[in-house]
C-alpha cells in the first residue's frame, strides 16, 4: 500500500513560496516564484477538479511553475481511479526534453492525492489574511478555483 502524501505549501514571501512532497519514500522541496506562471496555483486547483469531474477513464494534466532559472513541471496522470503524480525538473526555461529529471513520484487513489492537495490549499486560505497572501504572492487567492475544489471533493464518489 502506498503511503499517504504530504503536500506543503507554505505562506508566501516576496513573490516566493516554499512548496514540499512527502510520502515517506520519495521527498521533494524548493521554492517556487509567482512569475512567470502567475496562475500556478490557480491552475493547480482546476486540474485537480477536473480529476474529481472525469467523466473518462483516463486524464492527465501538466502545471508549469520556475524558481528561476530552474523550471518545473507538475504533473498529473490519471487512469480510472489511480493517479500518478510526478515532478520534473529542468535546468532552465526551454525545458528540454532531453535535460529533464525526475525528482519525485508519487502513486494513489485520486481522492487521496486530492485530499493532501486540500489540506495545503486549506490551509493557506485559513492563513491568508494573516499571512498577507496577496501583498506576498503578489496576486490574489484563487477563491473561485478553490471553492469550486473543495465542492467537487466533498461530492466525490456521491
Amino acid at each position: 500500500m502506498p503511503n499517504k502524501l504530504e503536500v506543503s505549501f507554505n505562506s508566501p514571501q516576496c513573490g516566493w513560496m516554499s512548496v514540499g512532497f512527502d510520502n515517506g519514500e520519495n521527498e521533494f522541496h524548493t521554492t517556487t516564484a509567482h512569475t512567470p506562471h502567475s496562475q500556478a496555483l490557480s491552475e493547480i486547483l482546476k486540474g485537480l477538479a477536473s480529476l474529481l469531474n472525469a467523466q473518462t477513464a483516463k486524464d492527465e494534466f501538466i502545471i508549469e511553475w520556475s524558481r528561476n532559472p530552474e523550471a518545473f513541471n507538475f504533473s498529473f496522470e490519471r487512469e480510472a481511479n489511480e493517479i500518478t503524480f510526478q515532478i520534473l525538473e529542468y535546468p532552465t526555461f526551454n525545458r528540454l526534453e532531453s535535460e529533464g529529471e525526475i525528482v519525485f513520484v508519487h502513486h494513489s487513489n485520486v481522492k487521496e492525492l486530492c485530499e493532501a492537495f486540500y489540506q495545503t490549499f486549506a490551509q493557506l486560505y485559513e492563513d491568508r489574511e494573516t499571512d498577507e497572501f496577496e501583498f506576498n504572492w503578489r496576486q490574489p487567492f484563487p477563491f473561485e478555483e478553490f471553492t469550486n475544489f473543495q465542492e467537487k471533493l466533498k461530492n466525490y464518489g456521491q
